[in-house]
């Protein structure tokens, strides 16, 4: 009996085919069909069930199963062990990121680089996904890191997260739209002090000193808006801000990439809602005016994601660590305009459990 035969009956199994498993590992399918074979002949017993459109395993098999996961645990186990003797780190990362996070501000390719360099013999993988996907796969350990939006104020049971970025939202437009005039209109009626409203940071500004201030949430009912997809930290802020306000948003464009939405609004095909600070550094470029919503106004969050028990393995666990550090060095994060008489720290942990 071999190692590597455990390891190929363990991901048919998986996998529920041969082939997919095969993908999997890197091998021929001849290969992994001949070694479970083998190791069926030398156990006297079918482990596979090979008669359905799908791989099921079969009574002995499922009796099989649990050693055959702690034989190659045991085996990983002594590898560690001696890879830390040798000061060596081994293993595989799983990292999601929701689209657009890998920014220069935080410069994930950067640490990923440089982590690699550290420690060439640990493998990472990774992935772009939806912010709701990738919680649920970091919860259910197929992540060990997600870097992704925030849609609540604590993390889902079982996870913790670190939060990088908190922001307010506002409307990104041309500059002829209706919002722009309400804006002003709001300012001037303000005394040009402007209201304080959480999307131009309490300067009446709308984030950019251009002179619009702010305007309630509820301007953007019946407007056309462009948004982030359905299963994203901000578009499920921007969804609940908006039925707490009283009406339902009419997303009229969704796209995955920030910088698309960008140049959506800049066509004048709609109003794109955005995180303020991102949406100033995008206007003058595209011709655009950010406007700031009222109090209470929505905020994007994006936050590093990992369970509360901690990753499994030890290069996953000194991945975050390194991610960690990383990110809190960039961390853009907020003070709500009621708190902003009171110091509030760059970095805020939830714990999930």
């Amino acid at each position: 009996m071999e190692l590597r035969q455990l390891r190929y009956l363990l991901a048919v199994v998986e996998e529920a085919n041969f082939t997919r498993a095969a993908a999997a590992l890197h091998v021929a399918q001849p290969g992994v069909s001949a070694q479970i074979r083998q190791l069926e002949r030398e156990l006297g017993q079918r482990l596979l069930d090979r008669s359905g459109r799908s791989v099921t395993v079969t009574e002995a098999g499922a009796a099989v199963l649990p050693y055959a996961r702690a034989a190659l645990a045991a085996v990983d186990g002594m590898r560690q062990t001696a890879d830390e003797y040798a000061g060596l780190l081994r293993g595989r990362v799983t990292l999601g990121l929701v689209s657009g996070a890998a920014t220069h501000e935080y410069d994930v390719a950067s640490v990923l680089a440089d982590f690699h360099d550290d420690h060439p013999h640990v493998e990472i993988a990774l992935t772009e996904d939806t912010s709701d996907r990738m919680l649920a796969a970091v919860r259910e350990g197929r992540l060990d890191i997600a870097l992704a939006g925030l849609a609540e104020d604590t993390p889902p049971q079982g996870v913790t997260w670190q939060i990088v970025v908190d922001e307010p939202l506002a409307a990104l437009v041309a500059a002829d739209d209706p919002l722009v005039a309400q804006a002003r209109a709001a300012l001037a009626g303000a005394g040009g002090r402007g209201d304080g409203g959480c999307g131009d940071g309490g300067r009446g500004d709308g984030g950019r000193g251009d002179g619009l201030g702010t305007v309630p949430l509820a301007a953007l009912a019946g407007r056309p808006l462009i948004s982030l997809p359905r299963g994203t930290g901000l578009r499920a802020v921007l969804e609940r801000a908006c039925t707490q306000a009283g009406f339902t948003p009419r997303v009229a464009f969704e796209a995955a990439a920030p910088p698309l939405l960008i140049q959506l609004a800049a066509r004048g095909l709609g109003v794109a809602v955005f995180p303020a600070p991102g949406a100033s550094a995008s206007a003058d470029a595209y011709g655009l005016r950010v406007v700031g919503f009222d109090e209470p106004c929505p905020r994007g969050r994006l936050g590093l994601a990992w369970r509360t028990d901690g990753p499994t393995g030890p290069a996953a666990r000194a991945f975050l660590a390194r991610l960690r550090a990383a990110l809190t060095a960039a961390a853009r994060v907020e003070p709500e305009p009621a708190r902003i008489s009171t110091p509030v720290p760059n970095q805020r942990e939830h714990d999930g459990s």
